[in-house]
């Protein structure tokens, strides 16, 4: 297959290192800026009576903490993992909730409620094998479940999620209290 000028000029950016280091340093670094800047770890200054957050520290730290992270190779070689599989699950995302648009009345679509909540902990346990998968310890996970999954193990297993569940039930509050009358 013959190389074209786009093909080429990605090659060209590989070799010059803008995925290695580029790119990895300048999210890395904006994370960290954003979260920095949000929390307002450093603190404040009062400039003609505005509190303004400490942007020379907050960059300066973001800074470093991009470059430590570049300096490890282990580290961009996760966050290139992540950041593929991270980008599959925000597609999928788009394209359901696309579907779900398509196929809802007229109106601005919105997920109710229960279904808003499903849908982040999905995604979150989504994010969390994303990243047990990149660190390769899905693949660990897997090889002993394998050897070791015979009948004693999920006949025990099994148990052990009932009598959770269970004591889950048994434990949970129904959500209202009775109040004394003249209580107020």
């Amino acid at each position: 297959m013959a190389e074209t000028i786009l093909r080429g000029t990605l090659s060209f950016l590989n070799d010059l290192g803008v995925y290695d280091v580029i790119l990895p340093f300048l999210l890395v670094f904006t994370i960290v800026f954003a979260i920095l800047e949000k929390t307002k770890i450093f603190g404040v200054e009062k400039i003609d009576g505005q509190e303004i957050t400490r942007k020379n520290m907050n960059a300066m730290t973001a800074f470093v903490i991009g470059f430590f992270v570049v300096a490890s190779s282990q580290l961009v070689v996760l966050i290139n993992i992540v950041a593929g599989q991270a980008f599959l699950l925000i597609l999928l995302i788009v394209l359901f909730l696309m579907l779900a648009g398509v196929l809802q009345k007229e109106g601005e679509y919105e997920l109710d409620g229960g279904w808003k909540k499903g849908l982040m902990i999905t995604l979150f346990f989504a994010l969390v094998l994303i990243f047990l998968n990149a660190l390769g310890w899905l693949q660990t996970g897997y090889l002993f479940l394998s050897n070791y999954w015979n009948t004693d193990g999920v006949s025990a297993i099994i148990l052990m999620l009932f009598v959770g569940l269970f004591i889950a039930w048994i434990s949970k509050s129904s959500g209202t209290t009775k109040t004394k009358k003249g209580d107020s």
